[in-house]
């Protein structure tokens, strides 16, 4: 096939739906990467929360966005995508604009009346609520809006506009921060968010179910967690991938405290947070061809390794610049094993519950997001405010990391094989 048919398969092969739903993703992962950007500057610098109810409030935000797309996509399937879509819109705009109004004069004797703290978590509640409904919607949408033939190309397409998102919403929240206030940053969010609510309105058009497949109902998909749990090996396997994700979310729960407590209380952090996207970006097609050939367990076993190296430098020498580095090298290490991650849980489900394990990929995300928090509290007030030698937290961060990898090492030699052959 030449080059010119190939390229007009993909331009006849996507239904309208397909690019709708794609670029509110993409100004919907602006929003939510900006707003992560300057949360953990907003909670313990404008808010005063403590070090400990900063991270864990972030750490709550992250799993609920990332543990409810196991049941909101059972959701999307029953009422629609369109409709969920504008529902995530809708609620998400109202959580962002309410999280920047949280240091507002209006608030002012409710915040007198509530713990901050208290207050802040149903706000993040309704933050965290609407993209864990997109995500499935989006992900649903490019299967059924797009054709066999570049369906892949589809997913491509999504990949890359997730990560045009993470990279340029930390740099716009960095510019709105230092030029119009940090409460901006939210409001910016929130208008992004409900733009994209209209534009769901009036543009977007519920892709045609294939197959005539039923729609599941909320019931069978809470049986169908009892299915994914009782199996302890992969159960096992989902454990210890959990905790690449408790170093990876480091960036954005302890890096912004560690960089601006320690290093620079000036320092633009939420810019910095734009590298591992910007890293994705630009490595993710040479990485992956170089690592083409390599077999998918020692690849997430490399990943993991390699993201759990990253944190020398910093503690090495602690400075903005390996912060960065250190970014970076997290970045680089998602890249060797993400990808393969999902291969190998396709290849660990029976092959008759393959689409219901890959449902629950997203869990150790969810998992590890609520673990950093809590960890990162700790390593922060332990190491910084406690024994004042805040960077050897990150050799803590660094051991649990090596630790996971020879765990995973070990599960590749004695559990995974049995796992195969039972599958």
């Amino acid at each position: 096939m030449s080059l010119r048919q190939r390229w007009h398969e993909i331009l006849s092969g996507f239904e309208r739906s397909f690019w709708i739903a794609n670029s509110t993703e993409l100004l919907e992962r602006l929003a939510y990467y900006g707003a992560l950007a300057v949360l953990t500057i907003y909670l313990h610098e404008n808010l005063k929360l403590s070090v400990e109810q900063t991270t864990s409030l972030i750490g709550f935000f992250g799993f609920v966005a990332w543990f409810l797309p196991v049941l909101s996509g059972t959701l999307a399937d029953r009422f629609g995508f369109r409709r969920a879509l504008l529902f995530a819109y809708a609620i998400t705009s109202i959580g962002y604009f309410l999280l920047g109004s949280l240091s507002a004069p209006w608030l002012a004797p409710l915040k007198g009346a509530i713990n901050p703290g208290w207050l802040a978590g149903p706000v993040l509640f309704l933050s965290a609520l609407g993209p864990s409904v997109v995500k499935p919607c989006v992900a649903g949408t490019i299967a059924r809006a797009s054709r066999e033939n570049v369906r892949s190309v589809g997913y491509s397409i999504y990949y890359t506009l997730v990560n045009v998102g993470g990279m340029l919403g930390p740099v716009l929240a960095s510019l709105v921060r230092q030029r119009t206030g940090i409460e901006n940053v939210f409001r910016m969010s929130a208008l992004s968010v409900f733009l994209m609510f209209w534009v769901t309105l009036f543009f977007y058009r519920e892709p045609a179910r294939s197959g005539g497949r039923p729609v599941e109902s909320v019931g069978a998909a809470l049986r169908n967690m009892f299915v994914v749990l009782s199996n302890l090996r992969f159960v096992l396997f989902l454990l210890i991938y959990s905790v690449f994700w408790v170093l990876f979310w480091q960036e954005f729960i302890s890096v912004p405290l560690f960089v601006r407590g320690y290093l620079n209380p000036s320092a633009p952090v939420d810019a910095m947070l734009s590298t591992d996207a910007l890293t994705v970006i630009c490595l993710q097609i040479p990485v992956s061809y170089v690592t083409r050939k390599m077999p998918v367990f020692p690849a997430l076993t490399l990943g993991i390794f390699v993201s759990s190296i990253a944190w020398i430098p910093i503690a090495l020498h602690p400075a903005i610049w390996t912060a960065v580095a250190a970014l970076a090298i997290v970045a680089l290490g998602e890249i060797i094993q993400a990808p393969r991650y999902y291969e190998y849980i396709s290849r660990l489900a029976p092959p008759a519950e393959q689409g219901l394990y890959m449902g629950y990929a997203f869990l150790p995300i969810a998992i590890g997001y609520f673990i950093a928090g809590k960890l990162g509290g700790y390593l922060l007030h332990e190491f910084g405010e406690v024994l004042k030698k805040p960077r050897e937290m990150w050799w803590v961060v660094t051991a649990i990391g090596i630790l996971t990898a020879i765990l995973m090492w070990l599960y590749d030699k004695i559990v995974k094989p049995q796992a195969a052959g039972a599958s």
